[in-house]
């Protein structure tokens, strides 16, 4: 398969998230010596870089057809990545821990696609085991709530032994009476005949209001004749004293 050094690069330091990253022990092709450098695991590509912050990857491993297994070496956590056939060098690697030690194997057995193709297989056969068995087992998408809960004394429930009754269902308020279409017609008025039948009434307690006005405006005027001249009657006026 041939590979564009460029695309691989790009891929490689690109800002889409890894399956895995961190450093380890890469053996060296001819076994003399270890060297740590820093590995990203995308897809079913593990790239691996002289230093965490490089932006060109210094080679590449194809993870197809590879098995990993653990192996005995110098280093400790060591692993290996085998290839069936012995098409390829395998590539023993080294972690730092153990927990890295374990995240790698995983990550690494996982990466490869013919693992995901078992894994839509499995996938596959499940959800047709689920199809099968039709939905009588499946639970309901909205289970009804209980319609008629068990009445509570002092915080408990009181259990009968009568059969429950079922809830009646709610009574609907009555409707107003309708008017008749008749007493309807007949009790509309337009709005100038209100205005001029108001006017009317208005201006007959006006003219009323005035009248009794001008009749104690009258009556103010004259003098009681049964009082006699010079009493006080209504006046409020004093003389000095001498």
């Amino acid at each position: 398969m041939k590979l564009n050094e460029r695309s691989l690069a790009f891929y490689a330091t690109c800002d889409a998230p890894v399956d895995n990253a961190g450093f380890l022990h890469k053996r060296g092709g001819r076994g003399v010596g270890s060297h740590r450098r820093w590995f990203v695991l995308r897809g079913n590509m593990l790239f691996y870089f002289e230093a965490e912050a490089s932006r060109e990857p210094l080679g590449v491993i194809l993870l197809e057809g590879c098995t990993v297994e653990l192996v005995d070496a110098r280093e400790e956590f060591a692993f290996a990545v085998r290839f069936a056939g012995g098409r390829s060098r395998p590539y023993v690697l080294a972690a730092d821990s153990q927990a890295a030690l374990e995240g790698w194997v995983k990550a690494l057995s996982r990466a490869s696609f013919h693992y995901l193709r078992l894994v839509v297989r499995e996938l596959e056969q499940q959800l047709a085991a689920m199809r099968e068995r039709g939905p009588t087992n499946a639970l309901p998408a909205n289970p009804s709530p209980v319609s008629n809960p068990r009445p509570k004394e002092n915080g408990r429930a009181v259990w009968s032994t009568l059969p429950e009754q079922p809830a009646a269902a709610p009574q609907r308020p009555p409707l107003p009476p309708r008017r008749r279409a008749s007493a309807a017609k007949g009790s509309l008025a337009t709005f100038a005949q209100l205005h001029e039948r108001y006017g009317l009434e208005v201006q007959a307690l006006r003219n009323q209001w005035r009248g009794r006005q001008a009749g104690l405006a009258d009556l103010a005027g004259l003098e009681d004749p049964w009082l006699p001249s010079g009493s006080g009657g209504i006046r409020t006026q004093t003389q000095d004293q001498p």
